[in-house]
């Protein structure tokens, strides 16, 4: 976001500067819909069942659509870095800054995620394992990058000059109960599991609502500086 503390005076970005809000916008819009890529377990024969599987089952290497999913997941890594990146270049205030870094670590663990993938679908094989060491580490690390922006970016709306309203209002909503719905998931890591896809589809329901909300504040921060200059 393009954000910088009130009693400083901010710079007119340039129209090269602004321009690339609305990229930035398209990519993160775009990200927050391929992140759900889950949804096409409803029309491909996964053979797992979303009440009681995690997400990262669907591209476990023994899996039939392991290179689908994983292709997709590294598409929306790419898209939301490159996203991020472009924002990056317009925020002017450390809250921003910082927000816009974490989106940018979010994709590059989204990536490590992928290249760590789960050996086989411990919902459906009981010999498998449900702690991989490193897929888990770089999960964990994906829920902190993703949390950092939502946590950086709501308290950047309020702090710094863009007002960046669809932000203020939806992000202290979105982040607790994506906070939420995240613990949630973590039962099969401790010897309890159930119903844990539900969370965690709900989760990335909330992740994706909140690029969506980030992708709207740029859009309509471009279009108030087409409109007023």
């Amino acid at each position: 976001m393009h954000l910088a503390v009130p009693s400083r005076q901010t710079r007119k970005p340039t129209r090269s500067e602004a321009s690339r809000d609305v990229p930035a916008a398209v990519l993160l819009a775009l990200t927050g819909l391929v992140y759900n890529d889950w949804l096409l377990a409803f029309v491909l024969p996964t053979g797992l069942d979303a009440r009681h599987s995690y997400v990262s089952e669907l591209y476990a290497t023994d899996q039939p659509f392991h290179a689908l999913f994983a292709t997709i997941e590294v598409i929306a890594a790419v898209s939301v870095t490159s996203g991020a990146l472009l924002a990056l270049r317009r925020a002017s205030g450390r809250w921003s800054s910082a927000a816009w870094w974490s989106l940018i670590a979010f994709g590059a663990f989204s990536v490590a995620d992928v290249l760590f993938p789960m050996r086989c679908a411990a919902s459906v094989e009981r010999s498998c394992e449900v702690v991989n060491t490193m897929h888990t580490t770089t999960s964990a690390l994906v829920h902190t990058a993703i949390f950092a922006s939502m946590f950086l970016l709501s308290v950047a709306a309020r702090r710094e000059a863009d007002p960046a309203p669809a932000i203020r209002r939806w992000g202290p909503v979105v982040l607790p109960c994506a906070l939420v719905s995240a613990v949630a998931t973590v039962g099969p890591l401790f010897g309890c599991p159930g119903w844990h896809g539900v969370a965690q589809r709900v989760h990335l329901l909330l992740v994706g609502v909140w690029l969506l909300v980030v992708a709207h504040a740029l859009r309509t921060r471009h279009r108030r500086e087409q409109c007023f200059g």
